[in-house]
């Protein structure tokens, strides 16, 4: 059986104090089985201050996580905030680790961590917890990292955040493991034995598309080099939208291939413009797809949010549940006043027997649907992410 707890603290000055808020809490809540594994997040100033690498060498579980903006678990919601979420069992085992710095190329880097974690497992993880770097920094569209880790264990379903802070340069996000922090090496945690997940994604809706049927005419990856066979730049500037288009732009993409979805609507943020015009994305674009811009509408965000959370209290055998919403989400409900709405809806929906911990992310991973054991993992950009143990 899998056990879950989580645990919060908003000392950021005084490590000793910090450690004894989270281990009382947890203290409180759960007894360590055999195996313990924990997820961290938290603000960068955690990092900075020391605070995060002496909670994690002075507990007895390996961390695995990403810096964040703002965090909820079920005792707190807030920003300048540390949240771990720990899982512990008797018969599910979990192996950790980190790779080396993929900025060169993720499929080897993922090939040989895993490698090393697995050595000695006579069996394939029924779960992967990954957490990537922030895809502008990391190199590569955050589609890359999930076929890397699709090459190594195939039929394994992947769940996970991108690094994020709360700049809008995005120039202190961080992967955390026991403590340290990195720059474009993705920590992990490999779950084997008893354990049932079980995955649900919300994205913007259709109403919010404001310019359609713009054909992507050339593209590879996540590189769109023509819109309407005309340079991609030009296309933006012809529509007066170059000033406007920036990191917070979603754009919802009509892929070719739209079934692999399952039917959820496929969003991919825009990154930059490159020298010659075309135009980056943090998620992969299938040439001859079409895309409509979205507009910020926060009246999508709430009930969509809510309608996940009520999923999940109905749901039976819930041990725990993460949750990961997009940044830009938080952005939309920052520009209506609001900026921890999302956070305190499900603090006031989720059951409060049910541990749970929520972190807003630069990206998020999650399966659209398990079919006959086979994961459809994908990467999805402006949307919540739900992983239920």
């Amino acid at each position: 059986m899998l056990k879950c707890a989580s645990a919060y603290t908003v000392e950021v000055d005084d490590p000793e104090i910090a450690l004894s808020e989270i281990k009382g809490q947890l203290d409180k809540k759960i007894t360590l089985l055999e195996h313990s594994v924990g997820i961290v997040m938290c603000h960068p100033e955690f990092v900075v201050s020391g605070v995060l690498e002496y909670i994690c060498e002075n507990l007895p579980f390996d961390l695995a996580g990403i810096t964040t903006s703002s965090q909820a678990v079920n005792d707190e919601a807030g920003e300048l905030i540390l949240t771990i979420f720990l899982m512990t069992s008797d018969d599910v085992r979990f192996k950790t680790g980190v790779t080396e710095s993929g900025s060169e190329d993720a499929d080897e880097a993922v090939k040989n961590a895993y490698a090393r974690v697995a050595a000695g497992m006579s069996e394939t993880p029924k779960l992967a917890l990954i957490f990537p770097p922030f895809p502008m920094y990391g190199h590569h569209s955050g589609d890359a990292y999930v076929k890397a880790w699709e090459k190594s264990i195939p039929d394994t379903p992947f769940f996970g955040t991108c690094a994020i802070d709360d700049t809008t340069s995005f120039d202190e996000c961080e992967t955390i493991y026991n403590g340290i922090n990195y720059r474009d090496s993705m920590p992990f945690v490999l779950c084997y034995g008893n354990i049932n997940p079980r995955f649900m994604v919300a994205t913007f809706s259709q109403r919010s598309a404001i310019i359609s049927k713009a054909e992507i005419t050339k593209a590879a990856g996540n590189v769109v080099y023509e819109i309407n066979h005309m340079n991609a730049r030009q296309y933006f500037k012809d529509l007066e939208l170059i000033e406007s288009v920036n990191f917070f732009t979603p754009f919802m993409i009509d892929l070719l291939k739209r079934e692999d979805y399952d039917g959820v609507s496929v969003i991919r943020g825009y990154i930059s413009f490159t020298e010659d015009g075309a135009v980056v994305f943090s998620g992969d674009v299938d040439e001859g797809s079409t895309f409509a811009m979205l507009t910020y509408d926060p009246d999508d965000i709430l009930p969509s949010t809510c309608q996940k959370l009520e999923e999940i209290n109905k749901l039976p055998e819930v041990n725990g549940a993460l949750l990961f919403p997009c940044i830009v989400r938080r952005a939309v409900l920052l520009g209506s006043g609001k900026p921890l709405s999302e956070l305190q809806n499900a603090r006031g929906t989720i059951n409060p027997y049910i541990p749970f911990m929520m972190g807003y992310a630069g990206g998020e991973i999650c399966p659209t649907s398990v079919k006959d054991g086979v994961p459809t993992n994908r990467f999805h950009n402006y949307s919540l992410v739900v992983l239920v143990v």
